[in-house]
């Protein structure tokens, strides 16, 4: 092997060593839409990184670039004009960086709101189940039979890769107690996502043994109610027709003073020692006279 031949395999042993040492960019944090308002939070501080959004519109599997949004150093941008291309003004949307001529991975915007084209979803936890609450009565959800909503839903931290479509509400059973769960929805149109999907959330299933503090207060309220029903007739009666009697049960009852007690005993016995039982004798002998 000659020197040239030696020299050239270094230089590309070299470029290909350098090319594949380097790395994509990290993935944009915290994809956000809201009111057609894409944000985004960069994951490093990197310099040089440049974001682009696309869109897929309602029935397609294509992603094309935002032409207002393409390749731009700030972290938001509005997507008001593709609003327009989009069936019922619904499209899915993602953020992906770039820098050096490579690529992030897209990460999919969601929802924290809701709107017409992403469902408004809520958790609730119970022993052994996570509840997520969905409603028929708005967005997309009204448009018919093939409208559904996809229930993405695991452990956090986990990819929310399980799912089933429904049209209510929907339990999820045989969930481990002190685990963390999470679920996210997504429209459906004939089996074909569709819109932007709401953003995780998450709940923690309680113990069997325990009760939620929300549960609780229905418990504490639903005993209490029964007892002011029976209560409050049964006061008003008292105060209305039975006042007068209440006062007077309310009185204290009249005592006498010791002082009076003792100077009444006092005027007694004078009285009764004034008058000896002689003179009394001779009052009624002299009656006696009076009368012969």
């Amino acid at each position: 092997m000659t020197r040239l031949q030696r020299l050239f395999l270094l230089i590309c042993f070299h470029f290909a060593t350098q090319v594949f040492s380097e790395a994509p960019p990290a993935l944009p944090q915290e994809v956000l839409f809201d009111n057609w308002q894409v944000t985004w939070t960069p994951a490093s501080e990197e310099n040089n990184v440049t974001y682009t959004v696309r869109y897929s519109s309602f029935d397609s599997d294509l992603w094309e670039d935002v032409p207002s949004c393409k390749q731009v150093n700030f972290t938001s941008c509005n997507v008001t004009l593709i609003k327009a291309e989009a069936e019922h003004g619904c499209v899915m949307l993602g953020v992906q960086a770039e820098s050096r001529g490579l690529t992030s991975d897209l990460v999919r915007a969601c929802s924290r709101q809701g709107n017409s084209c992403s469902p408004k979803v809520g958790l609730s936890a119970r022993p052994g189940f996570l509840t997520v609450h969905l409603s028929r009565h708005s967005g997309i959800a009204q448009e018919g039979y093939h409208i559904k909503q996809r229930i993405y839903f695991g452990k956090e931290g986990e990819r929310l890769e399980t799912y089933e479509d429904a049209v209510a509400s929907v339990s999820i059973n045989n969930l481990k107690a002190g685990e963390r769960y999470c679920a996210k929805v997504q429209y459906t149109y004939f089996d074909h996502p569709v819109g932007v999907a709401s953003c995780d959330k998450c709940e923690v299933i309680p113990p069997s043994g325990g009760t939620d503090p929300g549960t609780k207060t229905i418990e504490s309220t639903f005993a209490i109610v029964p007892v002011l029903v029976i209560l409050i007739p049964i006061i008003a009666y008292l105060w209305l027709f039975q006042r007068k009697r209440i006062k007077e049960w309310l009185q204290p009852s009249y005592k006498m003073p010791n002082a009076l007690i003792m100077e009444a005993s006092d005027l007694a016995h004078i009285q009764i020692s004034t008058n000896s039982p002689t003179e009394e004798l001779d009052d009624i002998t002299s009656m006696e006279l009076r009368g012969q």
